[in-house]
């Protein structure tokens, strides 16, 4: 059980059905009829070790952030804290050097069908990011709140590097909703958009849980910075750029009658993050940023779920997919 909270098992779970979803609802109903010796992508074995690749690199970051972090943790969550207690950790480093090794075999198990081995330089990048925002990026002004945030949308955008078929449909070639259809690729980067910047609110928020044991090791976080005061009004800013943002997407989706996506991002995406909004700057304790951080958590669910609707709207258009 250690092991498990040490990786965080649930938010792997998270990243597998996040990837899950955006290639059976996305990639494969637009890919399963198109013709190419590139579009092995299509298939699960390579999907599954891109996938399980992805989230051993996401376990082994979760690893090192906690060797360099034990301090922190110390003062902000003492009960939460694994290495050097139940876990030892030189066995943790040792860990997280295979992971890696794994995630890297795997993905180049899938890079060695095309022979474009140049794709493993998006998991070597991701790993060399992971360890330098443990030890360097994370006590940084705003710097390890973009580098999470980037690595977050990249668990779909890797879906995108290898998968090269996906860009050879043309609109005409795409499954469509009463006639409108979307290329998958401008889908899953819209999905990307959206991970990052609730990613990097998110980010913002556990600084503002996490001041006191950030402060005391010398962390240079925005909540450290500029105060508490401040990092509510740039959260609250990058959610009204999501709102906004999702109120357009829904109000295109209406007028090509995509109505059951529209009624969902309105009613589970932007009214809970409207009284997310409202509920931010309630109290200014860590209790109440772990909860805003946990409420945030579930909004982003919801907003990879809302692929399901996608594909439902997909299969009642085409039928079967």
């Amino acid at each position: 059980m250690a092991w498990l909270r040490l990786i965080r098992w649930k938010n792997l779970l998270i990243i597998f059905l996040t990837q899950f979803l955006a290639w059976r609802c996305v990639i494969v109903p637009q890919i399963s009829g198109l013709i190419s010796h590139r579009a092995f992508f299509f298939f699960t074995v390579n999907f599954l070790c891109i996938s399980i690749s992805t989230i051993l690199i996401a376990a082994a970051g979760y690893i090192i952030n906690d060797y360099f972090d034990i301090k922190i943790d110390t003062i902000n969550r003492p009960d939460k804290v694994i290495l050097g207690k139940t876990i030892a950790r030189k066995t943790a480093i040792v860990l997280h050097t295979i992971l890696n090794i794994v995630a890297l075999f795997l993905a180049g198990f899938v890079a060695a069908q095309t022979g474009d081995y140049e794709w493993l330089l998006l998991q070597l990048s991701c790993t060399v990011l992971l360890w330098f925002y443990s030890t360097h990026f994370k006590r940084q002004y705003i710097s390890g709140n973009l580098v999470v945030s980037l690595l977050t949308a990249l668990t779909i955008l890797i879906l995108i590097v290898y998968n090269p078929a996906i860009y050879q449909i043309t609109p005409s070639q795409a499954r469509s909703v009463n006639g409108t259809s979307f290329l998958p690729v401008w889908t899953l980067i819209i999905y990307s958009f959206f991970a990052f910047m609730l990613t990097w609110m998110r980010e913002v928020v556990k600084d503002m849980e996490d001041f006191k044991g950030d402060e005391a090791e010398g962390c240079i976080t925005m909540p450290i910075k500029k105060g508490l005061k401040y990092s509510i009004r740039f959260v609250r800013t990058l959610s009204a750029l999501v709102i906004i943002t999702l109120i357009i997407s829904g109000y295109i989706l209406f007028r090509h009658q995509y109505w059951l996506l529209c009624g969902y991002i309105l009613l589970l995406l932007v009214l809970p993050l409207v009284n997310w909004i409202v509920y931010l700057d309630k109290e200014f304790t860590s209790q109440h940023y772990h909860m805003c951080s946990r409420r945030l958590k579930i909004i982003m669910v919801f907003g990879v779920m809302s692929l399901l609707v996608y594909y439902f709207q997909l299969i009642l258009s085409n039928g079967t997919i």
